[in-house]
């Protein structure tokens, strides 16, 4: 791998992770005037990304290929590419593991850097974890392997990433980036590294509020999506129209925010990182996180209860689950996104699959080795569509002819109250 490039002015970034994080900051990096090693240990990944290949949605194969053409941005899986940064931004999976945080990434990219830190480098997480991770893990981790002391020779600090895959209105670029750092002179680095890439910067006071901050955002949006994935359980139950209740109290122009009903929560934010919070007040505190606990049993089963709406309506039109053609809208896990990770409608295939069904998924941008159920994989279309016994709406791409599904569709579910009909039924 060619190692000889001119450096940018900026100096020398590494992004760690090359995914819905890493990717776009990257992009940016190098507009701006980085010179950025984009590192994955997935080869398959740099690969794509060396023949100017995007697999993310908000970042183009343009942009790629536009970024390589300046010479600065160096794919690689090759950890000698990241010797002599000046910045290294870590951007790697914290997932669960049985009900546990998994730090082992940023533990390995933490042993891969820690040698290679120099005096006046950066180094940031962006990672989502629990409030310590940085000044309890990572710094000392960093310490012991480059033999400097973090806050003097090099600088460390953690900003949270606030990417919304397939948002087509806020971008790293346009949400404010909140930024820490372990001391002042560390912060002060940190805090101007990122005014180059965002719009706006918020200052906290050390590592363990923005840990924080990150954990409570997912956290808010966890606890009030439960709540009304609940209440619509009860108003389905009880006969009221629960979508029109919430537009009703949404017209509040104070003391209100409308949360929507849906089959679940995906990706990495809600099904993981208020457990992270809990967790991490179980094993300091002793004590129970009572709300993150009770929205994650709520928000889990939604999964269960849109399977049995689909049985429930299908009884009524006198057929069983079992053997009935059924067609999934999205597998995502909202929509406009390849993301599948956690996604509640792959949940609601697999129970589906469990009863009998032959289960029929449309979905264009998720890959199907992320899918691990078997399904039928089609093409959109209407002989699709009137051939099932039910259409059941959970990811709506914009991709999708929503009309046609309800001009061709015997029956409907929509969890996600995006279409109008005789025929359609909601959560």
């Amino acid at each position: 791998m060619e190692r000889s490039r001119e450096m940018a002015v900026k100096g020398k970034l590494v992004v760690i992770g090359q995914g819905y994080v890493g990717l776009p900051l990257s992009m940016r990096a190098v507009e701006v005037g980085y010179t950025v090693i984009g590192f994955d240990l997935d080869k398959s990944r740099v690969d794509q990304l060396a023949s100017g290949t995007t697999y993310i949605e908000d970042v183009s194969s343009s942009q790629i290929k536009s970024a390589l053409e300046t010479d600065r941005f160096i794919p690689s899986f090759d950890p000698s590419d990241i010797d002599g940064f000046d910045f290294c931004v870590i951007t790697v999976p914290t997932p669960l593991r049985d009900g546990l945080p998994d730090l082992s990434y940023i533990t390995s990219a933490s042993s891969m850097i820690g040698p290679r830190i120099k005096k006046g480098s950066s180094v940031i997480l962006e990672s989502t974890t629990y409030p310590g991770t940085t000044s309890e893990l990572v710094l000392p981790e960093l310490e012991r392997l480059s033999n400097l002391v973090a806050g003097v020779d090099f600088f460390l600090g953690y900003s949270p990433e606030r990417i919304d895959p397939g948002n087509p209105k806020f971008n790293f670029v346009n949400t404010p980036k909140l930024v820490s750092g372990i001391n002042k002179a560390s912060l002060e680095v940190i805090s101007n590294f990122y005014k180059d890439l965002v719009d706006e910067t918020v200052e906290l006071k050390s590592p363990a509020e923005a840990e924080m901050a990150k954990l409570l955002e997912n956290t808010f949006r966890h606890v009030n999506v439960a709540l009304v994935n609940e209440l619509a359980v009860f108003a389905n139950e009880l006969g009221i129209d629960v979508w029109e209740a919430i537009r009703g109290a949404a017209s509040k122009p104070f003391g209100f925010m409308p949360f929507f009903p849906g089959p679940g929560v995906g990706g990495h934010c809600l099904p993981i990182d208020p457990s992270y919070l809990s967790w991490k007040v179980k094993l300091q505190l002793g004590e129970n996180f009572r709300f993150v606990e009770l929205a994650n049993d709520i928000n889990h089963h939604m999964p269960q209860f849109v399977s049995r709406r689909v049985m429930l309506g299908l009884n009524e039109r006198g057929k069983a689950v079992k053997g009935s053609n059924i067609v999934l809208v999205g597998l995502a896990y909202k929509p406009n996104t390849s993301d599948a990770r956690e996604s509640p409608g792959v949940s609601v295939a697999a129970s589906l699959i469990e009863l009998g069904a032959r289960v029929i998924a449309l979905d264009p941008l998720v890959r199907k080795e992320d899918v691990n159920l078997p399904l039928e994989w089609k093409d959109f279309s209407k002989e699709i569509i009137k051939e099932a016994d039910v259409v059941v709406i959970l990811s709506p791409h914009r991709d999708f002819d929503l009309d046609e599904i309800v001009k061709s569709a015997s029956y409907i579910l929509d969890t996600r109250h995006v279409l109008k009909g005789d025929n359609i039924e909601y959560l």
